[in-house]
């Protein structure tokens, strides 16, 4: 490792590329996109064919609960093994990937994929490490990630972390260093996703960005910054998006450590997990809310369950959180005066673990308005349309109160999500 890096919980990494591949198809957004619009999956299908690709690595979320689990599983670990007897990819060693990404909308994301130190992370709520998560865990979707992962040979990532640089001193820099970079990809994203182009960082460029992060994590400054005591640990990074993959990552590496002695921990490449670092300040971060919608209700028995749940709750829009729900009848708002939760998607949140379990039917997570509004009024459907969550609020906030309620926000639609292309050996 490049002692630059030491004591922090992001470092370069032994990076994989494939080569002697047509990009545009190897490339494929995160598997937990589009979980209720099976046609987009089917779409990326026909684009792939027979062609190299990494969604033959990968398993969609639609498909997690498919008659074929098993075996698709099983067909992936085998995929790999092949691509990699097959050297499919190029590794580059020790190396940093600085990532410009061009979204729909035309703004550019920056970012630099490295790996991060899961001895660093915990997605535990009232976690104090130097990594942590933002939102809580749904335990349920672990196990079948696991499934996933643990006798996989790598490791593909759509997890990005955040750093919290207003000064954007860290990532920005490095825009006006390509030219002495090596260009490793240039090319555009399938599905109208934008474009994607990554450089090779230069030993110089690696020594600037350790230095920046250093200043950025040191713990003096960052105690000043939050107004912080001198209790607690320096929170470096937060997990904007794929905190179940990293957490996925995390509990197959508790496995290998409880089969290894403590002295070889270091030495497990499962204790690290790719990964792409994002300034939270990065013009084209936008947080986007995460919109629920449940399915096999009866809607006006849980509007009025909801009613019910919380004292002085009025149909209507007022003073307080508004829940704003769309259904087969139409649209309208529940306004709960006196919230016990910080934000809307907690309260909300809060009666559907409840009212679900209790009456039937599930609930499902979906990235955009106008998708969870049309699944929202299908028969025995209802969406609840949540607003924004404001960014620079975000370290402060998990900070002081710990982790947000699950699935409270996304960095960008769906189509802007990242794609999987690098990937690294985890065994």
């Amino acid at each position: 490792m490049n002692v630059g890096f030491e004591g922090l919980a992001f470092r370069p990494a032994d990076i994989l590329l494939p080569q002697n591949c047509e990009y545009s198809k190897w490339a494929v957004v995160a598997c937990d996109q589009y979980t209720s619009q099976p046609e987009y999956w089917s779409q990326v299908e026909r684009c792939v064919g027979s062609a190299p690709s990494a969604l033959r690595l990968i398993l969609p979320e639609s498909c997690l609960d498919g008659p074929n689990v098993e075996t698709d599983i099983l067909e992936i670990n085998t995929t790999m093994t092949r691509y990699l007897r097959q050297e499919r990819f190029r590794e580059f060693s020790n190396a940093l990937v600085y990532v410009e990404r061009t979204l729909r909308n035309g703004k550019v994301r920056r970012g630099l994929v490295g790996e991060v130190d899961l001895e660093c992370y915990d997605y535990e709520a009232g976690s104090e490490t130097a990594v942590r998560a933002t939102e809580g865990t749904v335990m349920s979707r672990i196990p079948p990630r696991v499934a996933v992962r643990k006798n996989a040979p790598i490791e593909l990532p759509h997890a990005m972390l955040l750093c919290d640089d207003p000064q954007k001193t860290v990532i920005e820099p490095l825009a006006e260093r390509k030219d002495r970079m090596s260009i490793l990809y240039d090319f555009d994203l399938m599905e109208d996703s934008g474009h994607v182009a990554g450089w090779l960082l230069d030993k110089d460029s690696v020594d600037m960005v350790a230095k920046a992060l250093q200043a950025l994590c040191d713990p003096k400054a960052f105690r000043a910054r939050y107004a912080l005591g001198e209790d607690g640990g320096v929170f470096q990074f937060a997990v904007g998006d794929g905190n179940h993959s990293l957490a996925t990552a995390k509990e197959c590496y508790e496995r290998q450590k409880r089969l290894t002695s403590p002295d070889k921990w270091e030495e497990l490449p499962a204790r690290y997990a790719l990964c792409e670092l994002v300034d939270l300040h990065d013009p084209s971060l936008e947080f986007e809310p995460i919109h629920r919608v449940a399915f096999h209700v009866k809607g006006k028995e849980l509007l009025e369950s909801m009613l019910q749940a919380f004292p002085g709750a009025y149909l209507g829009e007022g003073e307080g959180h508004v829940l704003r729900y769309v259904w087969a009848e139409g649209a309208g708002a529940v306004t709960v005066p006196h919230p016990v939760q910080q934000l809307p998607v907690g309260t909300l949140q809060s009666f559907l673990d409840e009212y679900i379990p209790a009456h039937g039917g599930s609930v499902d997570y979906i990235h955009g308005a106008d998708v969870a509004a049309q699944l929202g009024r299908g028969n025995g459907n209802m969406a609840f349309l949540l607003l924004p969550t404001e960014k620079k609020q975000l370290f402060p906030t998990v900070l002081r109160d710990g982790v947000l309620p699950r699935k409270t926000f996304s960095m960008g639609q769906a189509h802007d999500k990242r794609f999987y292309l690098e990937a690294r050996k985890i065994r």
